[in-house]
């Protein structure tokens, strides 16, 4: 949560805001996306099933991910539970967070966040590059 308040206030800038908000439904561009990586750890102790029938009960596949949030990435990942990679404009990360908190309080996951960028294209240039 730390790391997410440190974006949240990183992402607000620190200069007067004169125009208005963003809006709640703005899609990430250049300037304004973000990457999120988050993990839902789950209760190892009981079935997977089991933690998916809670989930769906919670709604949590219905209000996640939200309209205009792109998912780059969701999958399994043994002995964590589900990582999801999401693209979304930094405006909308507190909106994010909500619905993961809300879906998971009372469920058998605990969530960790992960601002991230997207180094692909850094990463294979510099291997391009490399003698």
């Amino acid at each position: 949560m730390a790391a997410l308040a440190g974006v949240l206030a990183f992402s607000s800038g620190t200069s007067p805001q004169t125009a208005s908000p963003p809006a709640e439904n703005a899609a990430p561009t250049a300037d304004n996306a973000m990457m999120l990586t988050v993990f839902l750890k789950h209760d190892q102790s009981r079935p997977p099933s089991e933690l998916d029938a809670q989930l769906q009960r919670q709604g949590y596949y219905k209000a996640f991910p939200p309209e205009g949030v792109e998912v780059v990435r969701w999958y399994a990942m043994m002995g964590i539970g589900q990582v999801v990679t999401l693209r979304l404009p930094a405006s909308r990360l507190r909106e994010v967070n909500r619905i993961l908190e809300n879906a998971t309080r009372s469920s058998s996951y605990r969530t960790e966040f992960y601002p991230t960028h997207d180094y692909k294209a850094i990463g294979i240039a510099a291997h391009e590059k490399a003698p």
